[in-house]
């Protein structure tokens, strides 16, 4: 397949690049690099800088490179900014995406389409782990913006044929260092690199939010998923649409959730290193406990998470962490 990475300079973009490049397909990159790095973007891929609400741009790329596919990861991620500036989620997540699906529409043969969605759909959940018919009750504008998008998605497919995918990710983690991949957020929100930091004495101490909660050990539990298993569920989104399967959304997770406290002993172990901790008060609209239900991806797409020890997330995302600290 020819296919088009949007938002392939950012974290888990950058991976389904090499991804793709590992299992022969050709690959464009399509980037504004407002918070992507365009040295993530493998030069065996093709990179074009630009906005992929450039309806028009976008279309003549489709056209001019014979996209069969699209893999759509470009948007805003952090939960906490879209409470503060819901514009930049309502515009960056949703009117880009369907600026980006009229391009899709106008071309002669709409290529597939997999869309980079988020658990935070759900919301907080009646009972855990979540399969995909959970009610979707998002508390933020980015679980919104993401929603909003899938909705779109099933209607674009039931109004005009689009084939698509929606990968609903709970948490994303770790690396692959030896392609010299990693997270690279700023600021950083996810865990399991803010440990990282405080390992590496590049912070002073990690904040636990919450020591109290009906999880087993009173910290919130989550559901880590390496990057490297994510992409692969991708491919097989991609597979799965392009031989004919039946558009639809699925979880992608392990099944089963580590705490807080969890990854600090993991990290422990990993790096030999300690982690300071200070106990905080419980942050609004945190779920105690999130955990996908992974069934369906592994009846419909044959995909299942194959790096799911906690210790090889932590030791893949200290690898490159390392490497990238001496050059």
């Amino acid at each position: 397949m020819r296919v088009l990475v949007t938002g392939g300079a950012g974290y888990v973009g950058s991976h389904m690049v090499e991804t793709l490049l590992a299992a022969s397909h050709d690959v464009v990159v399509l980037d504004d690099l407002s918070t992507g790095h365009r040295d993530a973007v493998s030069p065996k891929a093709r990179f074009v800088e630009g906005d992929v609400g450039a309806t028009a741009d976008v279309a003549a790329l489709l056209r001019d490179e014979r996209i069969d596919a699209i893999c759509h990861f470009a948007a805003k991620i952090r939960v906490e900014e879209s409470v503060s500036a819901p514009r930049l989620y309502w515009q960056g997540n949703l009117v880009r995406s369907l600026a980006l699906l009229e391009a899709v529409l106008a071309s002669p043969t709409p290529p597939a389409f997999v869309f980079s969605s988020t658990a935070a759909v759900y919301g907080t959940p009646d009972e855990v782990p979540i399969d995909e018919d959970h009610p979707k009750r998002p508390e933020s504008p980015y679980g919104e913006s993401k929603l909003a998008v899938e909705r779109a998605l099933e209607s674009y497919g039931r109004a005009y044929g689009l084939r698509w995918s929606a990968l609903r990710y709970f948490n994303a983690a770790g690396a692959n260092a030896e392609a010299g991949l990693g997270e690279r957020h700023e600021p950083e929100t996810h865990l399991i690199p803010i440990v990282l930091d405080v390992a590496a004495g590049t912070r002073p101490s990690l904040s636990i939010y919450g020591t109290s909660w009906p999880t087993p050990d009173g910290t919130c539990v989550r559901d880590y998923v390496h990057v490297s298993d994510l992409c692969e569920a991708h491919l097989a989104a991609l597979r799965h649409l392009v031989t004919g399967g039946a558009s639809a959304a699925f979880n992608l997770g392990t099944g089963r959730g580590r705490s807080v406290r969890e990854v600090i002993d993991a990290v422990k172990r990993v790096t030999g290193r300690d982690v300071p901790v200070l106990e905080a008060p419980p942050r609004a609209g945190d779920p105690a406990e999130l955990v996908a239900k992974v069934e369906r991806a592994e009846k419909v797409l044959g995909w299942r998470a194959r790096r799911t020890e906690l210790d090889t997330v932590v030791r893949d995302a200290w690898a490159w962490k390392v490497r990238a600290k001496q050059g």
